[in-house]
């Protein structure tokens, strides 16, 4: 199970921490990512990170603002967003897969768990 927080309101170019709290004892087993479905759009990869944190990737919008990381002690991971844009105003949800491959899974229907989404909103 998944447990996604800490949406809200910023301004455009604030930031936010999300973070994704995963139940069970095998999170290290696990690759993560987060995605994101602005209203009226189809849910978009964002970002992913493998089981043991060595790799990562990124959507091309979000590169160098936004940082996925892990935290395997704690079961959760995390997505810290810098310069937030208006247009990354969506819900955020961040999915899991048991798997240890050590490349990033960036495509939603390779996901088994999904989280229920957390509402981040960027004011202009």
């Amino acid at each position: 199970q998944l447990q996604a927080s800490g949406g809200g309101l910023v301004q455009a170019g604030g930031s936010l921490r999300l973070s994704c709290a995963a139940s069970g004892r095998t999170f290290s087993s696990y690759a993560m990512g987060w995605f994101r479905q602005a209203p009226g759009k189809e849910r978009e990869f964002v970002a992913a990170i493998t089981s043991s944190g060595g790799s990562t990737a990124y959507a091309d919008s979000v590169k160098g603002r936004f940082t996925i990381s892990r935290d395997n002690v704690k079961n959760t991971v995390y997505l810290q967003m810098n310069s937030l844009k208006p247009e990354d105003t969506a819900v955020y949800y961040c999915a899991s897969k048991l798997t240890r491959t050590t490349v990033p899974i960036t495509t939603a229907p390779r996901y088994t768990i999904w989280g229920q989404g957390t509402l981040v909103t960027v004011s202009s």
